[in-house]
């Protein structure tokens, strides 16, 4: 496995937490800086993604770099039953790292383990998405001015949401108090209670989403019911509308909230909130360039300074 593939939110300590979060605010700060002059990056997207392969190449060319790769795994020899092992080999004769993102839970980790550059993995099914997860991590510190003792209220698909998971994970290190709002059929799966409980993460589980919840909150983190995670339509009708965040449902929160949601939104998030200075998700968009530039950087071993 090549070391410096980030698979997983758990391949960074809390001292690599730190030190990506560094190097992605000295890229906020001037983001345009021709560090991958002469590095290919290979993005290989088996599963569609607007903002996360956009501001993947739109790190990749702030920084010099070149792409290539696939957007639509239809197009790729994967449709003729190409093994993920042999298309991994094929496109490490082709560039200095890989950028993947893939329907199948562990499809990252088996790539970083059959690949001799650096995978970074752009979400795996519903398991992990690590670089969402620095992302938000940045959006939260740049927000509130630390990532400490924060409480942190997640609310929706809490069963699938990937960037759920990996928050849950990334966020140990701070001692966070987290406010989990779900329906019965999306709750939080017991394998992150149980890490919760393990790393003395403070929990609790509503099926509500009260004012009270609301209005403890330093951070609201809203997710949609992600339809292409149900083979019953039947269940995804029944939950897709049950939490719907409005402007006058945010009016006696703390000063300092934010709201946070991975994109894209459906119904989740009304519009009438955009314009309030609480809305933090198109910034939290943008960061992800920022934070990509780190990520790459730092797995290519390339010093940003």
């Amino acid at each position: 496995m090549c070391k410096k593939s980030l698979v997983s939110i758990t391949d960074y300590s809390k001292e690599d937490i730190l030190r990506i979060l560094n190097l992605t605010k000295k890229f906020d700060e001037n983001p345009n800086r021709r560090l991958l002059e002469g590095k290919v990056c290979a993005t290989l997207f088996f599963e569609p993604s607007t903002r996360t392969r956009l501001s993947f190449e739109t790190a990749v060319n702030r920084l010099g770099g070149r792409i290539i790769g696939f957007s639509d795994a239809a197009t790729t020899s994967s449709s003729k039953g190409e093994t993920l092992k042999d298309t991994i080999a094929m496109v490490n004769n082709y560039a200095d790292i890989i950028i993947m993102r893939h329907h199948l839970e562990g499809a990252a980790r088996y790539a970083s383990e059959v690949s001799a550059i650096p995978i970074i993995n752009a979400g795996d099914g519903a398991n992990q998405h690590p670089t969402q997860t620095m992302l938000d991590l940045y959006s939260i510190f740049k927000t509130q001015g630390t990532l400490d003792d924060l409480t942190i209220t997640v609310v929706g698909d809490l069963k699938y949401g990937r960037t759920v998971h990996s928050l849950i994970i990334g966020m140990s290190h701070f001692n966070p108090t987290f406010n989990f709002v779900a329906p019965e059929e999306l709750r939080l799966p017991e394998t992150y209670k149980n890490f919760c409980d393990s790393h003395g993460i403070k929990y609790h589980e509503y099926v509500d989403f009260s004012p009270e919840v609301i209005n403890s909150a330093d951070i609201i983190y809203m997710t949609r019911v992600q339809r292409e995670r149900f083979t019953d339509l039947m269940e995804y009708e029944k939950v897709k509308n049950i939490y719907i965040l409005r402007k006058d449902m945010i009016s006696e929160t703390k000063e300092n909230m934010k709201i946070l949601h991975p994109l894209p939104r459906v119904n989740e998030i009304q519009q009438d909130v955009d314009d309030s200075p609480k809305a933090y998700y198109f910034e939290q968009a943008k960061n992800g360039v920022f934070t990509r530039e780190a990520v790459i950087c730092d797995a290519l071993n390339i010093n940003v300074d």
